[in-house]
């Protein structure tokens, strides 16, 4: 039980936190390259990439894994990017310093999703076999991860680059 639910209701749960943090993300980053601010989708975005990364820290384990080193450099990331934006309102160098660590964040939740979708759709489970406890590996994992690493720097330089919002917040 966590938090007063089965481990399977718990994981959907968590699952389901992911997945919208992801999508606002997604479209924040979308905005960013437009230079649109949507106030309201970045705050869900924010907030819900924190609660994955939170709830992650709920499942149990005896041991520091690296999804927990994962979880814990994301979190300082998204207080990072929540005192650039909402404290120091992107206000000279926070500007990008707001982008790069949103992103990031986005990244390492993007990075684990593929992770998992390996680890539980049969399909990419039989492409990029894990031996447990280690994760997926081989040539199509490595081709997946590296196609979403490079996705990522190079839309956070566009953004970076494109970002120049009128007013935030």
């Amino acid at each position: 039980m966590v938090l007063g639910l089965s481990l399977p209701a718990f994981t959907l749960v968590h699952v389901i936190i992911s997945l919208i943090a992801i999508v606002a993300g997604l479209v924040v980053m979308f905005g960013l390259l437009g230079s649109k601010s949507m106030p309201v989708l970045t705050a869900i975005f924010l907030l819900f990439t924190i609660l994955t990364s939170a709830t992650g820290f709920l499942f149990p384990s005896r041991e520091l894994l690296p999804s927990h080193i994962i979880g814990i450099i994301s979190l300082v990331l998204l207080a990072i990017a929540c005192v650039a934006l909402y404290g120091m309102k992107l206000s000279g160098v926070w500007r990008p310093v707001y982008i790069v660590t949103a992103m990031v964040s986005l990244y390492f939740n993007v990075f684990v999703l593929v992770i998992q979708s390996f680890l539980k759709v049969p399909a990419l489970a039989a492409l990029a076999p894990a031996v447990p406890p280690a994760p997926p590996s081989g040539p199509v994992f490595a081709v997946v991860q590296g196609t979403v690493l490079v996705f990522f720097v190079v839309l956070t330089i566009g953004a970076w680059r494109r970002y120049k919002p009128m007013a935030f917040v």
